[in-house]
Formats: structure tokens, C-alpha cells, sequence
């Protein structure tokens, strides 16, 4: 359910294998590869005082990306999530960097998902930092356990509004559930706004919401080094899942999971990506996997991985109607049941996109939302 790993599903290959192969070596543990250019991109970011800390998960897409910046305060973006095992490794990173987690004058979060956030709360209380995140994400961070109940609640209703058996979401349930102490809450004592400012001694952050990934994505733009700190928002190897998720403005009373009411987190994200791609930017800093030194080309690849998923998914409803849990069954397989929320969420991204066209509708069935086509 929601509260899995958030980057299962991505490349065009498939699902479950795209975040550098489910179960596969962990990507952080291994050398950079010498030919991707991401050894000199790293050491450009070192030069301006931007340091990548590789944290590990419990998640397939492997270590997350944390960024301790060097200047006053010292500021780590990001933090990993609430393990002994990740915080034991932050600290000797930080260590490494010849500086200690006490010393941290503030955490930035770029979004909501655990593996970015559930270490805050304890790294803010060891080292008095300041924690700053977009001014609408800090409500959600500061109830995180009760936020995630609810986030469960709109997922269960999702899968079961579009054909995922009742037996098979209460097992996910148990999951979302074991996955919850990953998390924890942390209050925001430097709540920022879209197109603010985190002002360092030796350099201005603006804050850019790019809400599609999450609804609460936040990117942090060192326009005088013309570096971005992009989080989950663009990642090198993999195509970032747009998750369907509660709105961060409609958290007590969420959408109804069908039809025009459902977030349209493919929509908003791809709406994210040409903002992004009007950026003058020469190097990106993911929340995973290597820098990206070309982001409108990358940016261009995934337009057309997302309009080719389109095309296949409505060769799939012109051949028969279907449910989007179907559909992810058909695309997937087995994955469609052991990732059955991130399958959904994929599908029904590139389904609201034919829907915007006009080339697919939908059809309730007791309840169950179908998909068919539209005859020409």
C-alpha cells in the first residue's frame, strides 16, 4: 500500500525490476560507474561544498540520497529512514565529512515518504537543528503515524474501487502497516512556501513545489552554482512513480477514489517536469542513484516511456474492457498482487491521460470502476 517502497515501479521493461532490479545489490554499495560521467558530476557538487551521503533502506530501490551541504549552519538534506542501521551510517558519513551530527544546524526535506524523513525527528532533537519543508507539508510531517492511518484508508479505498480483491488489500493493509515505524513524525520549525527562500551564509536555496511523485515533492535551486536538489522529482535510472495520494490541502476530507475526484498524479507530475524542464540547470541531485548532468534530455526520454505506456495500455482496453487491477495484472503479472498499490497507481496514471484525450471512458459495475474503449 501506500506505505511501501515508492520507487517499485518505473522503467519501461516493467514493474518491480525497474528500481535497479527488486532484491538485486544494493546501488549504493557499489563503485560509481567510471564512464557515466557521475564521479566528476559528484566532485563538482564536493567543490561547491555539497556532499552525497548514500543512506541504506529496507526498500528495493536501494539507498537513498543525503546531502550534507557544508556552510553555516550545516545543513543535511534529507535524512533516511528510522533504523539503527541508517542512522549508525549517517553518522559515520558525517564523521567521514570531519563533522558530527551534533553539529547540524538544519534538516531539509524535499517529501513526505519515509525513507527521506524518518530520521529527522531524532537527528532535530540530537542536534537543536531547525527542520525546514514546504509550508503545506508541515502539518502532515508533525502527525505522521495518524497522516499514514489515514493515507491507508484512501489507499484501501482506491484498490478496492478499481478491482483489487478484498482478501488481497487486507494483506497489504498488514504490510502498510508493519512498514509505519520507518516513519515518524518531526514539527517544522522553518516552513517555507512554493518559490521561497532558505538563505545560508554562503548561498540562497529557492524552493520549487513540483508535486506529482508525492503531492508534497520540493526541489531546492542553487541558481548561483546552477545546482538542484531535486529529491524523488527526476532520478537517472528509473522513471519516478507517481503515486496517488491525498491532496496536502484536502487531508481531512480526501477525494473520492474515481473518476474526475481522483488525484491525477501523472497529470501533475508531467505538469512538474516541463517546469522543470525549462530550468537552466547543469547538474541535478537525486533522492537516488547518480547526478544528472542532462536534464532536459532525461526529462524527454520520460515524456515519451510515459506516452508509450499510454499507447500499451489502451491496446490492452481495446482488446477487452478492463479493471485498472486487471490491466496491471496484464502488464505485470505477479507484481500486480506483491505491488499491487504502486501497479495501481501506474495504471491509473496513464489511464487519466487517455481519459483526457477522450480515447478511454469509464464504466461502473456495482461499484467497480471498468475501462473501455472509445470507438473512433
Amino acid at each position: 500500500m501506500s506505505a511501501g517502497d515508492p520507487d517499485g515501479v518505473g522503467a519501461d521493461s516493467g514493474a518491480g525490476a525497474a528500481d535497479s532490479g527488486a532484491g538485486a545489490a544494493d546501488p549504493g554499495s557499489e563503485a560509481v560507474d567510471p564512464g557515466s560521467g557521475a564521479a566528476e558530476a559528484l566532485q563538482r557538487a564536493a567543490e561547491a561544498g555539497i556532499h552525497c551521503l548514500r543512506i541504506p533502506t529496507p526498500f528495493m530501490v536501494g539507498r537513498v540520497n543525503t546531502y550534507l551541504i557544508e556552510d553555516d549552519p550545516l545543513t543535511l538534506v534529507d535524512c533516511g529512514p528510522n533504523s539503527g542501521k541508517a542512522l549508525d551510517e549517517l553518522e559515520r558519513a558525517v564523521v567521514d565529512r570531519g563533522h558530527t551530527i551534533d553539529e547540524l544546524g538544519l534538516l531539509v526535506i524535499t517529501h513526505q515518504h519515509m525513507d527521506h524523513v524518518g530520521l529527522a525527528s531524532i537527528l532535530a532533537r540530537r542536534s537543536g537543528a531547525e527542520v525546514a519543508a514546504l509550508d503545506r507539508l508541515a502539518p502532515v510531517l508533525a502527525r505522521y503515524g495518524e497522516d499514514m492511518e489515514r493515507d491507508d484508508e484512501f489507499a484501501t479505498r482506491l484498490m478496492l474501487r478499481h478491482g483489487i480483491p478484498e482478501d488481497l488489500v487486507a494483506a497489504l493493509q498488514a504490510v502498510s502497516a508493519s512498514f509505519r515505524a520507518w516513519g515518524a513524525s518531526v514539527d517544522v520549525s522553518w516552513p517555507v512556501g512554493d518559490g521561497g527562500e532558505l538563505a545560508l551564509r554562503d548561498r540562497t536555496l529557492r524552493v520549487l513545489h513540483r508535486p506529482g511523485h508525492s503531492p508534497s515533492d520540493t526541489l531546492f535551486f542553487d541558481a548561483q552554482r546552477s545546482i538542484l536538489l531535486a529529491g524523488d522529482h527526476l532520478i537517472k535510472h528509473v522513471s519516478s512513480n507517481p503515486l496517488i495520494a491525498r491532496p496536502l490541502d484536502h487531508r481531512d476530507a480526501p477525494p473520492d477514489p474515481a473518476g474526475a475526484s481522483r488525484p491525477h498524479a501523472l497529470q501533475s507530475y508531467l505538469q512538474s517536469l516541463s517546469a522543470t524542464r525549462d530550468m537552466e540547470v547543469e547538474l541535478v541531485l537525486s533522492g537516488h542513484g547518480e547526478p544528472i548532468t542532462d536534464h532536459v534530455g532525461l526529462i524527454d526520454e520520460r515524456f515519451r516511456l510515459h506516452r508509450r505506456r499510454a499507447e500499451r495500455i489502451l491496446r490492452l482496453i481495446h482488446e477487452r474492457s478492463s479493471t485498472a487491477y486487471e490491466l496491471a495484472q496484464r502488464l505485470w503479472g505477479n507484481v500486480a498482487v506483491t505491488q499491487a498499490f504502486l501497479t495501481l497507481s501506474e495504471v491509473l496514471g496513464h489511464v487519466d491521460l487517455l481519459l483526457e484525450d477522450g480515447r478511454v471512458r469509464e464504466v461502473d459495475e456495482d461499484g467497480v470502476i471498468r475501462f473501455e474503449a472509445v470507438p473512433d
